[in-house]
Formats: structure tokens, C-alpha cells, sequence
């Protein structure tokens, strides 16, 4: 962005009359004899001034692409820096619901434990079959299955959010806990 406005300001500076500043100097004889006497040495120092008259609007159109150009720029500087944002506020939410999910989750799981107790109990007892105590157990490994599954799901969209708020996240670094 700063590029695109600093060439708003060189096109605007075509407007304006270029002044040139110029110095020369030399020698200058008729002879190859009195080249190089005191006589014929040369200078000129002077400044020139020059303005386009006409240009048929090329200024103007140059004018207008800087600004454009700029223009773009912003644009695609205020888009970069929305997603950004939404991509902070989509982690964020998703971390808020997963959390939710996590302490249902972990009920659900010490629910089934439980469940899965009383089956085994009942089929010591003598009150229940092998086949509901199989049945607990399988209920409970999926809830604790689902609740690995969250905690994965928690940690990746933590990932990201740091991720989206500008901070680094490589492989390496979660393998030498950096």
C-alpha cells in the first residue's frame, strides 16, 4: 500500500515543470597550438525549464492507474486483515462448542464406566447375561473413543487459532516441545 500511494505522488508530480540544473566546461581553440591556452578554456553553467504542453491526457491517465492502483491495494489489504478476523472468531467459536462437547462428552463417558460396572456386577451376581456386560463395554469404549476424537478436534482447531493470530506451528516444534 505504501508503494502504490508513494507512485500516486509521482504521477501527481508530472504536473509540475521539471527544472534542470546543468555545468559544463572544456576548451576550445582554431588552432591545435592555443588549445590549451588560458584563453581557451570553455564553462557554461545553467538551468533549463521545461513543461508539456500537451500530452493527450497520458498525465491524467497515469494519475487515475496510481489511484486505482492504490485503491486495489486497500482493498485487498481490508480483505486480508477480514480474514483474518474470521478466521480468529471461526476458531474461537469452534473452540466453544467443542469445550461443551468435551464435559458432555466426559459425563457420557463416566456414565457408561458406570453402566459398564453394574452390567459386570449384575452378571457376577448371577442377574444379567454376558452379553449385556459386552454391551456396556462397547458403550463405553465409543464414548471414550468420541471423547479422544474432541480432544483431537480441540487441540487442531487450537492449532489454527494460533495459527490465524499470527503465531508459528510446525511439526518440529511439537515433536521438541518448543
Amino acid at each position: 500500500m505504501q508503494v502504490a500511494n508513494a507512485n500516486i505522488g509521482v504521477a501527481k508530480a508530472a504536473y509540475f515543470p521539471q527544472i534542470v540544473l546543468s555545468a559544463s566546461g572544456g576548451f576550445s581553440a582554431g588552432n591545435l597550438a592555443s588549445l590549451f591556452n588560458t584563453p581557451s578554456r570553455v564553462w557554461s553553467l545553467g538551468a533549463a525549464l521545461a513543461q508539456t504542453v500537451f500530452d493527450g491526457g497520458l498525465r491524467q491517465a497515469h494519475s487515475d492507474q496510481a489511484v486505482a492502483t492504490y485503491d486495489a491495494s486497500v482493498a485487498l489489504y481490508k480483505q486480508t486483515v477480514l480474514g483474518g478476523f474470521q478466521q480468529v472468531e471461526d476458531n474461537l467459536a469452534t473452540l466453544r462448542v467443542l469445550d461443551r462437547e468435551s464435559a458432555l462428552q466426559a459425563q457420557a463417558v463416566q456414565a457408561s464406566q458406570l453402566a459398564e460396572r453394574l452390567a459386570l456386577s449384575q452378571y457376577r451376581a448371577g442377574t444379567a447375561t454376558y452379553l449385556s456386560v459386552v454391551t456396556a463395554q462397547q458403550l463405553s469404549l465409543t464414548n471414550q473413543r468420541t471423547a479422544a476424537q474432541v480432544l483431537g478436534r480441540q487441540l487442531a482447531a487450537s492449532v489454527s487459532l494460533i495459527a490465524a493470530t499470527g503465531g508459528g506451528w510446525t511439526a518440529t516444534d511439537a515433536t521438541s516441545g518448543n
